[in-house]
């Protein structure tokens, strides 16, 4: 994983901070919970009963952290 990338940095952040996040994938579904990880393929989201969900990299839309 190339960790001096701007995206890569801001996805560790997120996961650092735990902050909760709005993620949209390429068939629309939108999920909203807390970054766990990210590998160079998957990142892996968390929803409020803390259910993980592994998410292409390829089928991610946009990740948004909600204030």
């Amino acid at each position: 994983m190339k960790t001096g990338l701007p995206s890569i940095r801001q996805l560790q952040t997120l996961i650092r901070d735990r902050q909760q996040v709005e993620v949209k994938v390429s068939t629309g579904d939108v999920l909203t919970g807390k970054l766990l990880w990210q590998d160079d393929d998957c990142v892996c989201v968390a929803d409020a009963n803390d259910q993980p969900s592994i998410i292409w990299r390829h089928a991610l839309v946009f990740v948004k952290p909600l204030v």
